[in-house]
């Protein structure tokens, strides 16, 4: 789509702290209307809805629209945006594993600033499946090169609670 309709998208989720829980339809219609603009068969109309969905309390509604705009080829930064919050969405509605599935292969994808907040998803599907050690693994390696010390020490420490012991 073009710059224009992208900064009006931009600027309507500006304003979605505007609308409390009481007004999330309104803000919804305010996402179709702008999704009413595209052409048939683009994949940032689901992406959109199910983000707007996904943000107004609705997981459930929010994953059918999230596949359907990979399905139709949602790619780059927002294709990978859809999988992170498909998989958030996948684990409020209890079906974490996928979400597993779904961010793992994302660990070998091309790196850029989602690299953290695809860690940090991974890790809450983990923890739901029970498996807290490599959540907590994931969410350390993701957090130690941000500290101004003990970077080497804390990927050490993230490494070693899914390493077999000796």
């Amino acid at each position: 789509m073009n710059d224009d309709w992208e900064k009006r998208v931009d600027a309507a989720w500006a304003t979605f702290e505007e609308y409390p829980e009481e007004r999330a339809a309104e803000f919804r219609a305010v996402i179709d209307a702008l999704v009413a603009e595209l052409p048939d068969g683009s994949p940032l109309g689901p992406f959109e809805r199910a983000c707007a969905w996904d943000s107004t309390g609705h997981s459930d509604k929010a994953a059918p629209l999230y596949r359907e705009a990979l399905a139709k080829g949602l790619s780059g930064y927002k294709g990978r945006r859809a999988k992170i919050q498909l998989s958030s969405s996948l684990r409020n509605i209890g079906q974490a594993e996928e979400g597993v599935k779904l961010l793992t292969s994302e660990l070998d994808g091309p790196s850029d600033e989602l690299d953290d907040a695809v860690r940090a998803t991974l890790a809450l599907c983990l923890s739901s499946l029970g498996r807290d050690r490599e959540g907590l693994s994931l969410v350390l390696g993701a957090l130690a090169p941000h500290l101004p010390r003990y970077q080497r020490s804390m990927a050490n420490y993230a490494r070693a609670l899914v390493e077999p012991a000796d």
